[in-house]
C-alpha cells in the first residue's frame, strides 16, 4: 500500500515528490514510457533552451532542467517508475493504479499527466521541431533565432492572439493564419491584434509545408477560397491550436471541463473525489508554465500531506 501516488514527469509531478519526500511519504511517482507521445520530463523535453525558469539565468535546455528535477526527487526520497499508467480504478479506497500487469493500491493520488500540444503534422515537422517551430511562443518566442525575424502563428483563438502579441516584442513582423474569414478570439483580443501595426492576419489559409535545412526558412502556403498557393518567408511557425489534457486513462472518472481538463476546487488542487489532486497543465487551461505547474505541485503535496493526517 503506497501513501500517494504520482503519475507524471514534468515540473508539477516532481516537485510534488520532492514535497511528498521531505514530508516522509514516501512518495512512487510514474514517469510514463513515452506516454502522450513524449518523453520523459514531459513538454519541457520539446524545449531546447529555457529563459524564464528562475534560478538559471544564462538559460538551460528543458531535458537537462528535468533531468535535475528527476535527480532531485529521487535525492527526497521518491522512488521513480518509468512505465505508463494504463488506467486507474477511484470509485472506492485504496484506489488502484494499473501499469502493465501491475496493480499498485494507494491511499492518495496527484495526477500530473500535463497537456500535449495540439500539431498539423504537416511535411518538414518534424525535422524542423525546435528548429524554428514550435507550440509555445511564451516558452520559445525570446530566443536569439527568433529575434528581427517573420514570424508566424497558426490559430483563430484568444490563445493564437495573445502569443502573435507576445511575439511583435521580438519579431520584425508577426503573421497569423487563420483558416476562415473570422476569428474565434474575442472581441477584446480582436481589437489589441487590429491595433498592433507588427500583426498581419492571412485570412482563409492554410499552412501546406515547412522547408529550411538546418532551421526554418520559408512556408508553403494555400488560400483555400481560391486554391492559390505561395510561398511566404518565416523564421519561426508556431501552432497556437490548442492543447489536449492527457486524462484519457482515467475514463470519465473526474470532473472534467468542455476541454477536458481536471476541474480542481478554487484555490486548491482538489478535485471531486477526496483523496485525489490534479496539478500542472492538466488542471490548467490558462498559464500553462513550468514555473505555475510547479507551485501547483507543491499545493498538491502539500494537500496530500494534510489529508493523509486527517485520515489517519
Amino acid at each position: 500500500m503506497e501513501n500517494v501516488i504520482i503519475i507524471g514527469s514534468g515540473p508539477a509531478a516532481h516537485t510534488a515528490a520532492i514535497y511528498c519526500g521531505r514530508a516522509n511519504l514516501k512518495p512512487l511517482l510514474f514517469e510514463g514510457m513515452m506516454a502522450g507521445g513524449v518523453a520523459a520530463g514531459g513538454q519541457l523535453t520539446t524545449t531546447t533552451e529555457i529563459e524564464n525558469f528562475p534560478g538559471f539565468p544564462e538559460g538551460i535546455d528543458g531535458s537537462a532542467l528535468m533531468l535535475r528535477m528527476r535527480k532531485q526527487s529521487l535525492n527526497c526520497g521518491a522512488t521513480i517508475q518509468t512505465s505508463t499508467v494504463d488506467k486507474v480504478a477511484l470509485s472506492k479506497k485504496p484506489f488502484k493504479i494499473y501499469s502493465g500487469k501491475q496493480i499498485f493500491n494507494t491511499k492518495s493520488l496527484i495526477i500530473a499527466t500535463g497537456a500535449t500540444a495540439k500539431r498539423l503534422n504537416i511535411p518538414g515537422q518534424e525535422k524542423l521541431w525546435q528548429r524554428g517551430i514550435s507550440a509555445c511562443a511564451v516558452c520559445d518566442g525570446a530566443l536569439p533565432i527568433f529575434r528581427d525575424k517573420t514570424l508566424v502563428v497558426i490559430g483563430g483563438g484568444d490563445s493564437a492572439i495573445e502569443e502573435a502579441i507576445h511575439l511583435t516584442k521580438f519579431a520584425s513582423i508577426v503573421k497569423v493564419v487563420v483558416r476562415r474569414d473570422v476569428l474565434r478570439a474575442s472581441k477584446a483580443m480582436q481589437d489589441k491584434l487590429f491595433k498592433n501595426d507588427k500583426i498581419e492576419v492571412l485570412w482563409n489559409t492554410n499552412v501546406l509545408e515547412a522547408y529550411g535545412d538546418k532551421a526554418l526558412k520559408e512556408l508553403k502556403i494555400l488560400n483555400n477560397q481560391t486554391n492559390e498557393e505561395s510561398m511566404i518567408e518565416a523564421s519561426g511557425l508556431f501552432f497556437a491550436i490548442g492543447h489536449t489534457p492527457n486524462t484519457s486513462f482515467i475514463e470519465n472518472q473526474i470532473k472534467t471541463d468542455a476541454l477536458g481538463y481536471i476541474v480542481t476546487k478554487p484555490g486548491s488542487t482538489e478535485t471531486d473525489i477526496p483523496g485525489v489532486f490534479a496539478c500542472g497543465d492538466v488542471q490548467d487551461s490558462k498559464y500553462r508554465q513550468a514555473i505555475t505547474a510547479a507551485g501547483s505541485g507543491c499545493m498538491a503535496a502539500l494537500e496530500v500531506e494534510k489529508y493523509l493526517n486527517e485520515a489517519s
